[in-house]
């Protein structure tokens, strides 16, 4: 367990500051990977309310599990950016930012006085990222844009069911956080490029355009053969066999990508005949005949249960696993082993896990975390560290409505 509060930040972006006036998913996601990099990430959150997902329940503490999950290691500030004060403490902090981050819609940014033109004038080394639902030229873009409206103007909700079923969002918010991380590739590569150049530059990102990119092989199905992808639930729209196979006492996944894993689940099944049938000996023999290929290894997998298709397919080498719940996949050997979970301890709303981020250096993983802060928990400390403000100031900026704590 770690007690972590007012730790120094390590890691190859120990030194980077980040002033982070994103909320909610898309933004806070991609500034939470840059704390666990090591950058100091100074949060500007609204005076008396915070970031809206501070009152999603349920809680730990005061602390909303929504928070807790997108907001480790970041100091929060709470800034009154409605009045004149307040926006100027943030353009002081920017100054000093080494980026700035925000996924409000077009246009909000520059009606505060914070957008990129107006903070480049004082800092002409500063990257600034914008994240949005859909991106200041699209005929979207003053829609208003969450998580599943990402999804389904994507095409992914489309094919994200079984035939014949309703759409289906994701399970995991990917609209959000594909924004979120192609924001760090742009934010990384423009880090790169002003360690060059000493020049900062704007990185823009949509959520949909993120989405989009993510289709993989779905969309060129689309443009190879101009038709669609169809739903095939949790089996693969060209490859078989591929997906949830049903045993006698529940499910298990098999992933035969290619010819040799295919012939080992044929010969795990004990239907080695079927290597040589040519109704599936080959890719699109399989394709054209799935049905038939699925009834022989439902008929076969539905005699024994799920502990011994998993103990026999690990004996052929056959790509598979048991399908975990969240609960379950937190606490298998390979989260343990890899140290993906950690405990931290925050000063007055005590001890909680946390899932770690998924990057190593040298074998390592990423600096140990800090809880995440109450809202204005660090509001006096930027102030006087990082501004140079005294007491009397931050109390007078507190009383005037300018600040929280």
């Amino acid at each position: 367990m770690t007690d972590t509060q007012s730790s120094p930040s390590s890691g190859p972006l120990a030194g980077i500051k980040v002033l982070d006036f994103s909320r909610i998913l898309s933004g806070p996601y991609a500034s939470m990977v840059l704390a666990d990099l090591g950058a100091e990430v100074i949060k500007i959150e609204p005076v008396g309310k915070g970031d809206e997902t501070r009152n999603f329940p349920p809680f730990h503490g005061e602390l909303s599990h929504y928070y807790i999950a997108l907001n480790r290691s970041k100091k929060s500030v709470a800034l009154n950016l409605k009045s004149e004060e307040g926006v100027q403490i943030a353009r002081d902090l920017a100054r000093q930012s080494d980026i700035v981050l925000e996924n409000f819609r077009p246009g909000v940014m520059d009606r505060l006085g914070l957008g990129y033109e107006q903070l480049r004038q004082d800092n002409a080394g500063l990257i600034y990222c914008s994240i949005s639902g859909f991106g200041e030229n699209s005929p979207l873009g003053d829609k208003p844009a969450f998580d599943i409206v990402a999804q389904a103007l994507s095409g992914v909700m489309s094919v994200n069911r079984e035939p014949g079923q309703a759409p289906n969002k994701l399970g995991v918010p990917l609209g959000d956080m594909a924004g979120s991380i192609f924001s760090l590739f742009g934010l990384l590569a423009a880090l790169h490029e002003r360690s060059v150049t000493g020049k900062g530059r704007r990185v823009e990102v949509a959520m949909l355009d993120s989405l989009i990119a993510l289709q993989g092989y779905l969309s060129q199905i689309y443009f190879v053969t101009g038709q669609s992808p169809q739903p095939v639930g949790t089996q693969h729209p060209s490859i078989v066999p591929y997906g949830s196979f049903p045993t006698s006492d529940g499910h298990v996944i098999v992933a035969c990508l290619t010819e040799r894993f295919w012939h080992n689940f044929a010969r795990c099944l004990g239907e080695d005949g079927l290597i040589e049938d040519p109704r599936f000996a080959l890719y699109d023999a399989r394709l054209a005949n799935r049905d038939a290929l699925h009834e022989i290894i439902h008929r076969r997998m539905t005699q024994e249960t799920t502990d011994y298709w998993l103990a026999r397919l690990g004996e052929y080498d056959v790509p598979s696993a048991p399908i975990l719940s969240i609960g379950d996949a937190l606490e298998q050997a390979h989260v343990q082993d890899r140290a993906l979970v950690e405990t931290v301890r925050h000063p007055s709303q005590g001890e909680m896990r946390l899932v770690r981020g998924p990057i190593r250096f040298d074998g390592e993983g990423p600096a140990a975390a800090r809880a995440p802060s109450l809202l204005g928990e660090n509001t006096p400390q930027v102030l006087a560290d990082v501004l140079g403000y005294g007491p009397e100031d931050i109390a007078a900026l507190a009383a005037r409505g300018v600040v929280g704590s």
